[in-house]
């Protein structure tokens, strides 16, 4: 309890500290782009090591074995794509947000409507990811109803982003991120310690009383289509979810942006391994099932393993590290969606650029508060979902929506506002419909005998579909200044605003 009081205290002294110095839009939705590479960094890891990490995939581990590393193998990859593909020219092309880039290089605010209905849609489901595994850890620590502690989430989510914005969300990031590492390789040093200090014996002594099917692949994803979609999913998926590309704007320059990923492709790379070795640890001292009769989604692994290897206190500590991740992700979340209703669609699109900035950090708030009543509905309903695999029909969802409008817009002089639109709503909505009649909804939600498709996620079908709808528009509706248009901002878009 001494861990919670503690860190909350610390987190609203951030806040108040943010408030006093959020003055402005700019403030509120970037930061005034004072964020330093390292910091930003750190923060960009933090988004990313969440619930999905450091509960989700540990969970599935200890629950299946191998088969959890894919989801920690694909997240991975995701950083270098974004590293090398997009974070430079994200950072040169925008100001707040995915629509400022496309706005831009397209030359048409209208791109606005649809890329706010993407950033919505998957910051919804990112979120309500977010808020499953919150409720867990509430009522594991305090015995509270899941509900009260879903409800209890949402109201402090409301507090960081109405007074602190974005600066306050990226410093609690940063200070969960540093404490959640310090957790794993606390956990995975007294983990090993039990076992020679050798992750190989660990994974032999698993093995050897589990069977040798939790060291290969097929207990939790058997038909290779679902492993290469799930691959897929999370690859594209990362480097194009809107909260995290929306921390390219918190920094000074383009430079500082591609500093950022390099820092926190790093951190995660290192930490998502951790989260494999305490999945094996999990499975050893705690027992499947003792893991999944606390949560059959087994997202309660890891501080089960906390309290068997260091007792209520480090329990305590380690769910109080957990919450503080999931505290900042959701904040993170919420701008998101907040900066894409006010920014995108209230000042760029229905007050084509004329709003006040009163007029705009009122509706941002608002539309805080309107996010955190979805998330904590959605969040009730999803009870007892793993959250790492939740996080992979999320970034499904992103991959197929936003993944080829970026991509495109970057390096395809031929692309239109067509090819953006049509691309996008087809990804986003394909997605879904997906999502919703394959067994994840069907089978595990609703409680229906089968599903109308086998495929649990549909990145390996909508992700092509959406490049060939995006192309084939672009192609039927090419206009004589597209070309010169791409040429115009080819400069700004590889080295900066500057050299435009």
């Amino acid at each position: 309890m001494s861990f919670f009081v503690l860190f909350l205290c610390s987190t609203l002294a951030i806040t108040w500290w943010a408030a006093k110095r959020t003055k402005t839009s700019d403030d509120f939705f970037a930061a005034g782009g004072s964020i330093g590479p390292l910091q930003n960094g750190v923060a960009l890891a933090g988004d990313f090591v969440a619930a999905a990490g450091f509960l989700g995939i540990s969970g599935l581990v200890s629950l299946v074995g191998f088969d959890g590393l894919i989801y920690a193998i694909g997240g991975v990859i995701g950083w270098p794509v974004m590293l090398f593909l997009f974070g430079e020219p994200l950072r040169n092309l925008g100001k707040y947000s995915f629509g400022d880039v496309l706005a831009y290089r397209l030359n048409s605010p209208r791109i606005r409507i649809v890329t706010g209905i993407t950033t919505l849609g998957i910051t919804i489901c990112y979120l309500v990811m977010q808020m499953v595994g919150a409720g867990d850890l509430v009522h594991l620590l305090f015995g509270m109803d899941y509900d009260v502690a879903i409800w209890i989430i949402g109201a402090f989510m409301l507090v960081y982003v109405i007074f602190g914005g974005m600066l306050a969300t990226t410093w609690v990031q940063i200070v969960k991120a540093v404490l959640m590492s310090f957790a794993a390789l606390v956990m995975t040093y007294l983990s090993l310690r039990l076992f020679q200090y050798d992750p190989l014996t660990l994974f032999s002594t698993a093995a050897a009383r589990q069977g040798p099917s939790v060291l290969v692949p097929g207990r939790l994803i058997s038909n290779p289509l679902d492993a290469i979609s799930v691959s897929l999913a999370l690859a594209l998926g990362v480097a194009s979810l809107p909260h995290v590309l929306m921390r390219f704007f918190t920094v000074p320059d383009g430079r500082a942006a591609r500093r950022s990923l390099v820092y926190a492709t790093t951190i995660i790379s290192i930490f998502l391994m951790l989260t494999f070795i305490l999945g094996f640890a999990a499975m050893e001292l705690v027992g499947k099932q003792a893991i999944s009769g606390m949560d059959r989604g087994g997202n309660m692994a890891i501080p089960l393993l906390a309290e068997k290897l260091g007792g209520p206190s480090f329990l305590g500590f380690i769910c109080a590290v957990s919450f503080a991740t999931i505290l900042a992700v959701v904040s993170g979340l919420a701008i998101t969606g907040a900066t894409t209703v006010s920014h995108d669609l209230f000042d760029a699109v229905l007050r084509k650029g004329r709003s006040s900035q009163k007029q705009i950090m009122l509706v941002a708030r608002l539309a805080t508060v309107a996010l955190a009543l979805v998330a904590v509905i959605l969040g009730l309903v999803l009870r007892g979902q793993n959250v790492a695999f939740l996080v992979g029909l999320a970034t499904s969802v992103a991959a197929a929506a936003n993944f080829p409008a970026i991509f495109l817009a970057i390096y395809w002089k031929r692309y239109t506002v067509a090819g953006a639109v049509w691309g996008m709503l087809v990804g986003l909505f394909s997605s879904l419909i997906f999502i919703y009649f394959s067994p994840t909804i069907q089978v595990d939600v609703l409680k229906h005998s089968s599903a109308m498709l086998s495929l649990r996620n549909p990145a390996i079908v909508c992700v092509p579909l959406s490049f060939v709808v995006s192309v084939i528009a672009s192609l039927l509706t090419q206009r004589e200044d597209a070309a010169e248009r791409y040429e115009q901002i080819e400069k700004r878009i590889l080295l900066g605003a500057g050299e435009a």
